[in-house]
């Protein structure tokens, strides 16, 4: 029977990932000619079904696209009302793949940081969308950074590569989306007025809360949220906390007040306090600032309980699995966290959630301009899209 080119690549593609390899991946060696954008008047046939070629490339679209949060978002050390981001889409043969980059300020990065790394990624030169190695190992070599930019191109591949398998990122790596966890909401640094307000509209929705804490007001911000919830309670310190002893009497005071687990206690800097203080806390310490990409993982052992991977620090979905997989082997909990996002860098992150012991995927939640449907809730429990790719849909 005679197969259409996209019938063939959904089915090369499969096989592909079901083998662990990519088929007729590579680049056009320098030498040979440019890319011709129009097909020739008389294409060549081939005998039998071969990878793309000649006009058959993908297209990488961007534009910025800034975030509009609901409340001002407090941490230890700024606050903000909105973040920038960009938009990025991959199309190729009829499909469309979405991803997104968010720069809040701590990672040093811009939108015209951003756009400028992504006048320099020239997909064309690749002639299969499924060699995702092969094209985000060549992402990856255009700088040392940027690693919010690198994220939106890996999130628009691995949404492009999916709807051409027809099938969500979770089911290819063989996920139980029923395993997905509970999601936590952030309350950020405010006043008593508003942490109350901004805890009773959230509290009924979720089953756990995400406290921002890290300053002197740190006891009043948990004793105002416990005056109207009794959920349990992760807080993030964002570094705030810089004496050792002063943090390990807080984390005692905090598990006393249901306070399950504590995110980035002290600096990124502090290897030996931070050890010290893991040993003697009597709750599992995760570690976010420290976190980057997977060169951290190794080094996180024995300075944290657990490790917070985040698609826009790590560089997108490939980095995030490779991460997720090594933690486990050493024996580190995994907590799967956002940036400020739509629900396109969100969703795409919720595709290994069923993999993770916690998830802080409220990013899109937070805002009030989100361009895309996506991930869901249930009784603050993730509910995975069962659409293809990383299961969006752009409203």
């Amino acid at each position: 029977m005679k197969q259409n080119r996209r019938e063939f690549l959904k089915v090369a593609g499969l096989a592909a990932v079901g083998a662990g390899l990519a088929v007729g991946c590579g680049r056009r060696r320098p030498e040979e000619p440019p890319v011709v954008e129009t097909p020739p008047e008389e294409p060549p046939v081939p005998a039998e079904p071969v990878k793309p070629s000649g006009p058959h490339r993908m297209v990488l679209r961007f534009y910025p696209y800034e975030l509009q949060l609901r409340h001002t978002f407090t941490v230890s050390s700024y606050s903000r009302t909105t973040t920038p981001g960009v938009q990025v889409e991959i199309d190729y043969e009829g499909f469309t793949g979405y991803g997104e980059a968010s720069m809040p300020p701590y990672l040093g990065q811009s939108v015209e940081s951003v756009t400028a790394f992504l006048h320099r990624v020239h997909l064309r030169q690749f002639a299969d969308p499924f060699c995702l190695e092969d094209i985000m190992a060549y992402v990856d070599s255009l700088s040392p950074g940027d690693s919010a930019a690198k994220a939106a191109v890996d999130i628009a591949l691995h949404d492009l590569v999916g709807k051409m398998l027809g099938a969500p990122w979770y089911r290819i790596w063989g996920y139980n989306p029923g395993k997905a966890p509970s999601t936590t909401f952030t309350i950020g640094i405010d006043t008593p007025e508003v942490v109350k307000e901004k805890t009773l509209e959230c509290a009924d929705k979720f089953n756990i809360l995400k406290v921002k804490v890290g300053t002197d007001a740190d006891e009043e911000m948990i004793t105002t949220i416990r005056s109207v919830t009794e959920l349990p309670l992760a807080v993030d310190a964002n570094q705030g906390w810089t004496d050792r002893f002063l943090a390990l009497d807080k984390i005692y005071w905090l598990r006393d007040h249901g306070v399950v687990l504590v995110e980035q206690p002290l600096p990124v800097d502090r290897y030996d306090d931070l050890a010290w203080l893991r040993e003697r806390s009597p709750l599992p310490i995760f570690g976010d600032e420290s976190v980057q990409g997977i060169e951290d993982v190794n080094r996180a052992v024995g300075l944290f309980d657990g490790i917070n991977i985040k698609l826009m620090k790590c560089g997108g979905l490939r980095n995030a699995h490779k991460m997720v997989d090594l933690a486990r082997g050493l024996g580190l909990k995994v907590m799967l966290g956002c940036m400020t996002e739509t629900s396109c860098a969100v969703t795409a992150a919720a595709q290994l959630s069923p993999a993770v012991d916690f998830a802080d995927l409220d990013g899109n939640l937070l805002i009030s301009n989100d361009l895309f449907d996506g991930v869901g809730l249930s009784h603050g429990k993730l509910v995975l899209p069962d659409r293809p790719g990383i299961g969006v849909v752009k409203i």
